[in-house]
């Protein structure tokens, strides 16, 4: 398998890896319970490739760090795009929390470059 070794690159990579996990999940609701085949196999392919890319970077990044960063970016986006796309609510408490989690990624990234 093959390994990332330059933490810029790794970087790069978890924020594609985490991009992927925001279209898992757009596309597994809708999927509709994974009764449609288009959404069902974007979404079984997008988690797959986002786990993958994930591992690329572990040799760069410590794995808690990149974890809570991948899982983070996946969190914080689907997060925005239910409330851009599906009209989930959009209120200050859901910001603010957003904000939490954005804050904390950075905050993970800047620790790890120490």
């Amino acid at each position: 398998m093959l390994a990332m070794t330059n933490t810029t690159t790794a970087w790069l990579i978890i924020l594609v890896s985490g991009l992927l996990e925001i279209v898992f999940s757009v596309s597994m609701k809708l999927s509709d319970n994974y009764t449609k085949p288009l959404p069902s196999v974007i979404s079984i392919g997008a988690a797959i490739l986002s786990v993958w890319l994930m591992s690329l970077t572990l040799k760069a990044i410590p794995v808690g760090t990149a974890y809570a960063v991948w899982a983070g970016i996946g969190a914080a986006g689907t997060v925005v795009v239910g409330m851009l796309i599906f009209q989930e609510p959009a209120t200050f408490s859901r910001i603010s929390c957003i904000g939490l989690i954005v804050t904390g990624i950075v905050g993970l990234q800047l620790q790890a470059a120490t």
